[in-house]
């Protein structure tokens, strides 16, 4: 059940940005400081007659009410303001408890079109391949309730808060502030758990973004039904790999008693305890293996199947060293908490849902029938119940009212099994043959390629 962008839960492998850095290039290196008073070396907005200058945005910036600059830097010859905004806890009731969230601007130009980047978890620090293909600003923003963007206190426990209504009402008050500055066209972008954050705000507050460009975007519209998932996994790839993938899981746990000391030792070499989450190592160990196939497609491609051993034949050693390069995947306390990814989960319980596989190749092997869901990663308090409403309400709207979107998915992909599906109102949805959760436009074949970059360029108006 891999986290939407990681290795391993519903889809992020436990680092809260491997999937949407699959879609994104890293950031250039910071040099430091930039003068207060250097100018914009690329701006062409005006304040009165002359260019506007970094300390002119800066200044801005800080009339914003709530907003504080907290650093800026130089990066590639621009600005890069770090930020935080004073947002409400509960959206419905804005005068009441508040929290401060992270984000940042990098400023070329306030006539320049502006993608707004979320990357679902953490605040990421890379620039997206959208706003080097359009040349933008790009405002980066940090999810509630992950890392530092999270009250304090008992509101901070306050799981009720973390949903996706809320998480989109913050963007539309970072959006409708920022815009008062930037002032070219707006794109939503986010890849994994990021494209559906950034699909949310639009369904919210479609009047907010210009055009939002999703990549491998999960829409588990309706959690009981996994036969996408299940579909994904019959015919993935060759019938010789799936074959050869569900014999190593199988084995993996038939030889359960010979390899689980080996995920024990390797446990308590990383400091890895289960006593809050999953609560014994037996549960981590299956839980770990159940996420095998899963991993090997959502982060390798075809050609890795030509490494997987024969299960029947191959040693203990060699059987569980492969699995480890390819897709079994640990879940641990350390990382399973409040503060890492835990709010993930959270969200998977109440809102987002997740693929529930039969595993039907795994009949007999398994001691926890019922362990394959996100409660079972997360501490006690955490833990909720589903609610399958507001992700209907937004499946149905984005195939049938949305405007101006665009989804990019990977062929061989599991988290692209199920999917948003566009409707015709100027919106798109373009498949990568071949691809995993990296799933970019630039690895699109022509003329597709050609089509979806002149439709971003025609949204962000630029030549």
């Amino acid at each position: 059940m891999r986290n939407k962008g990681i290795s391993a839960l519903v889809c992020a492998g436990l680092t809260a940005g491997a999937a949407v850095l699959a879609t994104t290039a890293p950031a250039a290196a910071q040099t430091g400081p930039r003068p207060s008073g250097a100018a914009e070396t690329h701006s062409s907005a005006v304040t009165g007659n002359r260019p506007s200058t970094s300390a002119d945005i800066r200044e801005q910036l800080e009339n914003i009410p709530g907003m504080t600059v907290v650093s800026v830097t130089d990066k590639e010859g621009h600005p890069l303001y770090s930020l935080t905004y004073r947002q409400p806890v509960d959206h419905r009731r804005p005068h009441g408890g508040t929290f401060t969230q992270r984000l940042s601007l990098w400023h070329k130009a306030t006539d320049k079109p502006t993608v707004l980047y979320t990357g679902g978890y953490a605040l990421a620090q890379n620039t997206t391949a959208l706003t080097k293909l359009i040349d933008a600003n790009q405002v980066s923003l940090e999810h509630r309730y992950f890392e530092q963007s999270r009250p304090s206190g008992a509101d901070g426990r306050d799981w009720t808060k973390l949903t996706v209504q809320q998480e989109a009402a913050d963007e539309h008050r970072i959006t409708r502030a920022l815009r008062t500055i930037e002032k070219g066209k707006w794109l939503g972008t986010g890849g994994s758990k990021g494209g559906m954050t950034a699909t949310y705000h639009e369904r919210f507050y479609p009047d907010d973004l210009d055009a939002v460009v999703a990549f491998v975007a999960p829409n588990d519209a309706n959690n009981r039904d996994d036969s996408g998932y299940e579909r994904f996994f019959r015919t993935v790839g060759t019938k010789e790999c799936r074959t050869a993938l569900n014999a190593v899981q199988r084995e993996m746990l038939v030889r359960r008693d010979a390899l689980l000391p080996k995920f024990e030792a390797d446990a308590k070499a990383n400091g890895q305890t289960f006593h809050e989450t999953l609560g014994t190592t037996d549960r981590a160990y299956e839980f770990a293996v159940l996420d095998q196939v899963w991993n090997f497609w959502q982060s390798g491609t075809a050609a890795d199947c030509p490494t997987v051993p024969d299960a029947k034949t191959v040693g203990d050693d060699e059987l569980y060293n492969w699995s480890k390069k390819h897709g079994l995947s640990v879940y641990h306390d350390a990382e399973l908490g409040e503060h890492t990814t835990g709010p993930y989960y959270r969200q998977a319980a109440t809102q987002l849902g997740w693929a529930d596989l039969k595993f039907k190749h795994l009949k007999g092997v398994r001691h926890y029938p019922d362990i394959y869901q996100p409660n079972s990663v997360l501490p006690p308090a955490m833990r909720g119940s589903y609610n399958n409403s507001t992700i209907a309400d937004v499946d149905r709207w984005v195939k049938t009212r949305g405007q101006r979107m665009m989804f990019i998915y990977g062929e061989n992909d599991p988290w692209s099994a199920e999917r948003f599906r566009p409707s015709h109102r100027d919106s798109y949805l373009y498949e990568v043959p071949g691809a995993n959760h990296g799933a970019t436009i630039a690895k699109l074949p022509e003329p597709q390629q050609s089509r979806a970059i002149a439709t971003i360029k025609r949204w962000a108006d630029v030549k």
